[in-house]
């Protein structure tokens, strides 16, 4: 492996900055010629702080859009070009007289349809398609293939095809997500979690159907002016993104939130109150789910009036709405299941600890959810509730037991509650 690697590189400086958790694994990173090869230094160093050494190959086409020497840069090690009197790619993916190759993972992110095509049809003619066709051959070094391209050449019936072939070699498939008929590239971020989930997460979740309400409402009051709050749809998401990690089955019907949505979950998207009740109605009663988690920040009260159409001129003196209350979600979700498992939020404004989780165990016992969430949230705290990465909550269960969760990452709090819910189903 040492021709390969060089230790002294400053980059090997980052490596386990963020993490340990791929501390002692080495990734081949492949690279193939989509135009989202720019972001591979950021995937390659990215996987570096978390502890990962990484081995870059690339092919011709790859080398028409991006220097070598900069994936040198990246990784500190030499980049593999071409297949060599060193044997590279059964160094790497091989298996050899009770020994492995030296990668414990071929990554190849981005992997264009040309080369996903190459490699479900046995062609071997760039040291990508190599490298893949020997770890393919070994049964040993797993293959992670990341696709980049058009939506309608990933929905083409021979890609799909191609991508169903090999599914059955057990190579794994971080596909984009389909949304507004667009084809979502997985981003950085999604292939970094995907890779620390292959190699660290558990699958307790797995077999287990999560329904996830997420986001504000806009209740309009005409066509430019609406009710709102400033929810992000940070909560929801940091749950989707935990649960498709353990391996459940995510559906999130979600509001105008700013939070990009993962990759593996089912987006249904609403924008007021009426919306989200009708989508929850219908996912109910067409689909089975065993946990409904809800998150969004629907407002309390729409206008009476249904929304004037154009513009409310701005040369009135004053404006009177006449508001009513809008349908809560969790009340319509236990009168159509009663063995859903349902987590509710409550938040509150600045108050005592005490009055806090007395009145949400009592929203608890009013909705007969099973648990409830509550938090204070408060304008001048940055660090909790809406648009913060951060949150600080109480867990109180039917039997108004009370977990209190630190001040820690949305993730992590999804995490612990996740923990917490699988205690009880």
């Amino acid at each position: 492996m040492e021709e390969f690697r060089s230790n002294n590189h400053p980059t090997k400086d980052i490596k386990g900055s963020k993490s340990s958790k791929l501390a002692g694994k080495t990734i081949c990173l492949c690279l193939t010629g989509s135009v989202s090869i720019m972001d591979s230094p950021h995937v390659a160093r990215n996987l570096i702080r978390h502890g990962a050494e990484v081995i870059t190959v690339m092919s011709q086409e790859a080398m028409r859009l991006l220097q070598p020497t900069l994936l040198e840069w990246s990784t500190g090690n030499p980049v593999i070009t071409e297949i060599s009197g060193k044997i590279e790619h059964v160094s790497l993916a091989g298996e050899r007289e009770g020994k492995k190759g030296f990668a414990d993972l071929i990554l190849i992110c981005p992997a264009t349809a040309n080369t996903i095509g190459k490699i479900a049809s046995g062609i071997s003619d760039t040291p990508v398609t190599a490298i893949s066709m020997v770890a393919l051959g070994s049964k040993i070094t797993p293959l992670i293939i990341v696709p980049s391209m058009h939506l309608s050449m990933f929905q083409n019936p021979f890609v799909q095809k191609n991508i169903r072939t090999l599914e059955k070699m057990d190579v794994k498939f971080l596909n984009p997500r389909i949304e507004e008929s667009k084809a979502k590239i997985a981003t950085v971020d999604d292939v970094s979690s995907y890779v620390l989930n292959y190699f660290t997460r558990k699958k307790d979740l797995k077999g287990k159907k999560f329904l996830i309400t997420a986001g504000p409402s806009r209740e309009w009051i005409d066509n430019i002016r609406f009710l709102s709050n400033p929810s992000s749809g940070k909560t929801g998401i940091a749950y989707a993104k935990e649960i498709i990690e353990r391996g459940g089955e995510v559906t999130i019907i979600y509001g105008p939130g700013t939070e990009p949505t993962p990759i593996g979950a089912e987006i249904i998207h609403v924008n007021d109150a009426i919306d989200f009740s009708e989508a929850l109605n219908d996912t109910l009663v067409n689909n089975r789910f065993d946990v409904l988690i809800s998150t969004a920040a629907i407002a309390d009260f729409t206008p009476k009036n249904k929304k004037i159409e154009g513009k409310i001129s701005s040369d009135k003196k004053d404006l009177l709405l006449n508001l009513v209350s809008t349908p809560k979600l969790i009340n319509l979700a236990r009168s159509l299941s009663e063995k859903l498992f349902i987590i509710a939020y409550k938040a509150e404004n600045n108050l005592v600890k005490e009055i806090l989780i007395e009145k949400a165990y009592n929203r608890l016992k009013s909705a007969n959810v099973d648990l409830i969430i509550a938090n204070n949230i408060s304008p001048s705290n940055k660090n909790i509730g809406f648009n913060s990465d951060t949150n600080e909550v109480f867990v109180i269960d039917k039997d108004k037991n009370v977990h209190h969760l630190k001040l820690a990452s949305k993730q992590d709090i999804a995490s612990k509650i996740l923990d917490l819910l699988l205690e009880r189903i």
